[in-house]
């Protein structure tokens, strides 16, 4: 045998990455350009760039530097990054290969497919269009978490290690808890007490080319590289990142709600900033992706939340809008853009809420998917439990499925265990914003529309590791602490109570 060194496992680890960023190519271009009748030729395609991607991972090669590397004398001969590398190595080698190679292939197949089966029940507006593929989905990660389950608490568990290594129902559960009384308790001040604003304007036509025009450029002034990515358009608005040259971002577009587009793009940026700063270090590794999504979804949310949603960053920033747009901001004031902007109502939209409602959207995501897992909720009553926790929650009810439950792609492509990011998100965001704010002056700097330092921040603070660091550790080192629901609650008492004048 071939002497075992850094340079193997960087090797195979190389292969991966390149076949991964093959799939990832892959499937972005299914969300934004394939025609619609290629759907099964792209289902084969991805099925079998699958299975070379577990031949190479699970393989020959992949099998001795997993028998080799897991002997403390030997892990103890390579560098301290291809140690961490070789840990990461070793996680994702036990995943994979305990899963059938059939069985493997069969489910990125199906998760092709159900994006696609997703996308016609939209269209149409039928959910029976998508359910069946949506059963099969739901009982192959049902499979698959017996073949993943360790010692995890709950079934539910295993997946939500997948996206955030160490969470927990039992965690969540608490943080959750937590959350929906913070805010209720807010809700119900801004009803009794609060002037609620006008945000009429919002819904001014604005063309989707001039639309178009101010977020290139705005999300530029957001650190987000152009030469290193580019801007299309989909359905559900996401970031694809093939490298850390190539973060790809989308929206959706109404001519009648450039907020939507406003703040998701400025989100997807927030992604693609992570992924275009990552250190060349880690390029052709895991590392060179976000180890847990509520890392990454932390950066999206600080663009669209922290600064998107500051008054301080709208006194310097409003004035390009209404000069991009004279004729839907030019009789509007600041106070009265921001106040309208920041309106906080129940919707049934998740990618459409304001920042004090958008954990319930979370919150309701998370219940279902506990029920499917934990207690084999049955698929036949997933739409009516999803409607039933809306109207419990928010106080709206779904009049169609668009509106419900085809709203979201995530469940479409397999990922379950997903959507307790976005809230984990929100909070660390607001933790780092805290902490942002003891050394930097925020608040000027944001009025000013110097952007730079608190750019160099977060990728000092975040973006350069990549996935080789913990969540827990890049919040301990960014933050001095633990996380800690309180600074996401404190900020939007305090948002609020400006907006609506308490």
């Amino acid at each position: 045998m071939t002497a075992l060194t850094g340079q193997t496992l960087r090797a195979n680890l190389k292969e991966q990455a390149l076949l991964e960023e093959a799939m990832a190519l892959a499937g972005w271009d299914q969300l934004t350009g394939m025609p619609q009748a290629s759907g099964d030729f792209r289902a084969e395609l991805q099925s079998y760039l699958a299975s070379r991607y577990l031949a190479v991972a699970t393989g020959e090669a992949a099998q001795e530097l997993n028998k080799y590397f897991g002997q403390p004398t030997h892990l103890a001969e390579l560098s301290t990054d291809d140690q961490a590398l070789f840990k990461r190595f070793q996680s994702d080698y036990v995943r994979d290969a305990s899963i059938p190679k059939a069985e493997y292939e069969a489910f990125q197949r199906l998760a092709s497919q159900g994006q696609d089966a997703w996308t016609a029940a939209r269209q149409a507006d039928d959910y029976q269009l998508y359910a069946p593929v949506l059963a099969k989905l739901i009982q192959a990660k049902r499979q698959f978490i017996r073949y993943w389950r360790k010692d995890e608490a709950t079934p539910y568990d295993v997946l939500l290690n997948q996206f955030e290594p160490g969470l927990t129902v039992d965690k969540l559960d608490r943080i959750f808890d937590q959350l929906k009384t913070g805010i209720a308790d807010i809700r119900q001040q801004l009803k009794d007490d609060g002037v609620e604003p006008d945000a009429s304007f919002l819904q001014r036509t604005v063309a989707v080319d001039k639309q178009r025009a101010y977020v290139w450029e705005a999300i530029q002034r957001l650190g987000y590289d152009a030469q290193k990515g580019r801007l299309d358009d989909t359905i559900h608005p996401f970031m694809q990142d093939l490298n850390r040259n190539d973060a790809r971002i989308t929206t959706r577009w109404s001519p009648n709600d450039y907020q939507m587009a406003i703040l998701g793009v400025y989100h997807e940026a927030g992604h693609g900033l992570f992924a275009q700063n990552i250190d060349s270090k880690w390029d052709y590794t895991p590392f060179n992706k976000g180890i847990a999504m509520s890392i990454h979804e932390s950066q999206s949310l600080f663009n669209e939340v922290m600064i998107g949603r500051s008054k301080d960053f709208w006194t310097s920033e409003f004035p390009r809008l209404q000069a991009a747009w004279p004729a839907a901001l030019g009789d509007i004031e600041l106070e009265q853009f921001y106040r309208g902007w920041m309106k906080t109502a129940p919707t049934l939209i998740r990618t459409e809420a304001d920042p004090l409602t958008y954990p319930l959207h979370i919150i309701i995501r998370y219940e279902i998917e506990k029920a499917l897992f934990n207690d084999d909720l049955p698929v036949a009553d997933l739409e009516k439990l999803w409607n039933d926790k809306y109207e419990a929650y928010l106080g709206v009810r779904p009049d169609s499925a668009l509106t419900g439950i085809l709203q979201d792609i995530h469940w479409a492509s397999g990922d379950f265990g997903y959507f307790p990011s976005y809230a984990l998100g929100h909070l660390y965001a607001a933790q780092f914003l805290q902490a942002m704010e003891k050394e930097l002056p925020v608040k000027d700097l944001l009025q000013a529309g110097n952007l730079a330092p608190l750019i160099a921040w977060r990728r000092e603070h975040v973006w350069q590791y990549g996935a080789s660091k913990t969540p827990a550790e890049i919040l301990q080192t960014a933050t001095g602490e633990s996380l800690q629901p309180s600074y996401w609650l404190k900020l939007q008492t305090e948002r609020y109570a400006d907006v609506y004048q308490l």
